[in-house]
């Protein structure tokens, strides 16, 4: 009885995951967030053919060229020391300045390739090999700037990804003034700056990397790229219906009026007393007609 069994079993073909799937089945848990494969995984919309466990391989090659380097007893400051000089000098890594907006600076396989790109990615890969040598580092999404922040024995150390500089409290202070100022954070209002350098949830790291794509893709008007993005966005926060509301507007734009329809009901029934609701609700009878 095995033969027929196996000639079935033939024609059984075992459909593999989609990406947006993939996605999802990095980020659907707190516990246990695959941060940096599905940092990777966001370019699969640009190279549906990439293969992630290949860029984290390459990653690990990196960490332990540098880590054979280093005899296991190496003190923490003579680590994180060593690191800067491989990473920003002998490897080259630094801030994509003359083409800061190209999306591929998002991507985590080009950035390897240049050795260019912006702070969340160069943070993200500098953060893995970081993690690999013993070092405690974590990304921090600190206004306008993604930055690291590394807990050594003497103390926090807060590094500009872009270019290895460690970063002093008046430096962090003097960056984080427009910010203030521009919310009325100031004189009796001032946050402590220890809260804009809380260590960032992995989640809120994926976040941040999308919305920068996002950004990059609205204002080229680059529908097909920016409902990749808002698909993930939805995926990764279910319950931002901002997010939902976006991808209804995109999907609109795409001609696509169903799905857009169903997005755009979903903000309202969520949000019904939202500054936009009424345009929202036009825009939805004139999907209607």
């Amino acid at each position: 009885c095995a033969g027929p069994r196996l000639a079935r079993m033939k024609h059984l073909q075992i459909a593999a995951p989609s990406r947006l799937a993939y996605f999802g089945s990095l980020v659907a848990e707190d516990a246990g967030f695959a941060l940096l494969e599905a940092a990777i995984c966001v370019a699969q919309d640009d190279t549906p053919g990439l293969d992630p466990q290949a860029v984290l391989g390459e990653i690990d090659r990196l960490a332990g060229e540098l880590k054979a380097r280093l005899p296991a007893d190496t003190p923490p400051l003579r680590r994180l020391r060593a690191l800067n000089q491989y990473f920003f000098v002998e490897l080259g890594f630094a801030g994509n300045l003359n083409n800061y907006y190209d999306r591929r600076n998002s991507h985590i396989h080009e950035v390897l390739a240049t050795r260019r790109g912006i702070p969340i990615t160069l943070a993200l890969i500098y953060i893995e090999i970081a993690g690999q040598l013993g070092l405690k580092a974590h990304g921090v999404s600190f206004p306008g700037h993604f930055l690291v922040k590394l807990r050594m024995p003497q103390g926090e150390v807060v590094i500009d990804p872009m270019s290895g500089q460690s970063l002093s409290r008046s430096e962090l202070e003097e960056r984080l003034l427009p910010y203030r100022r521009s919310r009325g954070l100031t004189g009796e209002f001032e946050v402590p700056l220890g809260l804009f350098l809380q260590a960032a949830t992995p989640r809120d790291v994926i976040a941040r990397l999308l919305r920068n794509l996002k950004e990059i893709h609205r204002t080229a008007e680059d529908w097909s790229r920016l409902l990749a993005v808002c698909e993930r966005l939805v995926v990764l926060l279910p319950q931002a219906w901002d997010e939902r509301r976006d991808r209804g507007l995109v999907r609109a734009e795409l001609g696509q009026d169903e799905g857009a329809a169903q997005d755009l009901q979903a903000y309202l029934q969520h949000q019904p007393d939202a500054d936009d609701a009424g345009a929202l609700r036009e825009r939805l009878r004139s999907l209607a007609d």
